[in-house]
């Protein structure tokens, strides 16, 4: 008798974690489908660079800039990682921000918490959000965490805390250890408590099990309805709770596409292998720039140079499934490679972008068709290589957008009939009619085409 009520305890015990299981696979497999906070189905993103936005780079030196970047139209600013940078094994001058010494205090350099807070507050009072840079899979070589608790860390062959990859001012945290696990989660919701952020961007998101994201997120999203951003193009990371990845498929088909060494068309074979790697609410955050492609890969000048920059951005505004971002400096803008480890500032004069992204930026807060769930069609309208077409759609509301990705002039004839009728061209600001006549799109030009919401 004993040994048969063993049997059905271990039979309960099996079927109550087979539940629990299914029960997380059900949620991940459609990505937390409806779970997105609703202020970021048609929002955008601005990335902060604190320590080069001003010549001070602090907190109070950067509030100066929120009432320009209201009016631009940003809506959520991602502030690279506040916290304090490690001294041992430092680069440069300042070091990296990615080389975290405590995950619970602010950078002496940038200000103080209450700086933070008050900041964080300006930032809501305007209708903003605001998420920090988090970095879980490593710390940097003098984290308070290798001296308190150095089972927290991969040991190398001599026993020492290990390098994370090869980044010699870092050392790499051991997810097989659940205190450190529960440790990391309550840095997180220290953040989201004490000052009230309205989500994460979590670097190297990808080097960390997906078993850890489903405990973490769950945990944060008790506390608040976080957005969630990982760095990172896998699908078990939209899977594990993730609001939004980093398309890497299709930045990379764009770069290629930019230097011609692939035809407009080429972008076609990126969302389809995007649509084969996430559940289909997955969000993807797209871009010409951020402080990786500026600093390593001179993206806005070198990779989408000049006249190139505006209809990959257009792209970027437009595309299925997508939120949106602009790096420090895009809307001056600034053409260098800001230094990573010492002090550049960014010199802002100009803001020659700044209308461009005005409009585009508008347009996405007003108009349904934008929403990362809104419906993408793909228009054939003439030469494939060079000129990339589709429309947006949500309920009554409707875009055309026409790209010439090329150096060249384009006829285009819209063949859709259901797209014919009176439009504002978004960017002149002036009545147009769509109908099959045969039109020219410029090189590198671009058009947006708004339907009356009828």
């Amino acid at each position: 008798m004993k040994s048969l009520l063993l049997f059905i305890w271990f039979c309960l015990q099996f079927m109550s974690l087979s539940f629990c299981q299914s029960k997380v696979s059900k949620e991940g497999d459609d990505g937390l489908l409806g779970k997105h906070p609703s202020w970021i189905m048609q929002g955008n993103i601005y990335e902060v660079n604190l320590r080069q936005y001003t010549p001070e780079g602090t907190i109070k030196a950067f509030a100066k800039s929120l009432d320009r970047l209201k009016a631009m139209g940003v809506q959520t600013l991602w502030f690279m990682p506040l916290t304090p940078i490690s001294q041992v094994a430092r680069k440069g001058s300042l070091g990296s921000y990615y080389a975290v010494a405590n995950y619970t205090t602010v950078n002496p350099e940038f200000g103080t918490m209450s700086d933070w807070m008050n900041l964080v507050q300006s930032i809501h009072t305007r209708g903003m959000k605001v998420l920090i840079d988090w970095v879980p899979n490593h710390t940097g070589a003098d984290n308070r965490w290798l001296k308190d608790h150095p089972d927290f860390f991969v040991k190398d062959s001599t026993g020492k805390a290990a390098m994370a990859k090869d980044w010699d001012d870092t050392r790499q945290l051991d997810y097989t250890n659940p205190i450190m696990q529960d440790s990391m989660i309550e840095a997180m919701k220290f953040w989201l408590l004490k000052t009230g952020i309205d989500g994460f961007r979590c670097d190297v998101a990808w080097n960390i099990p997906g078993e850890f994201w489903v405990k973490c997120i769950g945990e944060l999203k008790k506390i608040k309805h976080v957005f969630m951003l990982a760095e990172g193009d896998n699908g078990y990371l939209a899977r594990s709770g993730f609001d939004a990845v980093y398309p890497w498929h299709m930045f990379n088909m764009m770069k290629k596409v930019a230097s011609g060494a692939r035809p407009a068309f080429a972008l076609d074979s990126a969302l389809e292998e995007i649509d084969t790697i996430y559940p289909h609410s997955t969000i993807q955050l797209y871009f010409t720039s951020n402080h990786d492609e500026n600093s390593w890969n001179q993206a806005d000048f070198g990779v989408f140079p000049g006249p190139v920059h505006a209809p990959f951005a257009v792209f970027s505004q437009t595309m299925q499934h997508a939120v949106p971002l602009i790096y420090s400096g895009q809307e001056e803008p600034f053409l260098k490679a800001v230094k990573f480890f010492d002090k550049d500032t960014i010199a802002f004069k100009t803001y020659k972008r700044e209308g461009f992204y005005k409009i585009l930026l508008a347009l996405r807060k007003r108009n349904e068709a934008l929403a990362a769930d809104a419906i993408f069609t793909k228009l054939e309208v003439g030469n494939s290589e060079s000129v990339y077409a589709f429309s947006r759609s949500k309920g009554i509301h409707k875009l055309l957008i026409i790209l010439n990705f090329s150096s060249e002039t384009h006829p285009i004839q819209i063949k859709n009939s259901m797209l014919f009728g009176a439009t504002i061209n978004v960017f002149t600001g002036k009545p147009e009619m769509i109908s099959s006549k045969p039109i020219s799109i410029p090189p590198w030009g671009y058009a947006i085409y708004e339907y009356s919401a009828h």
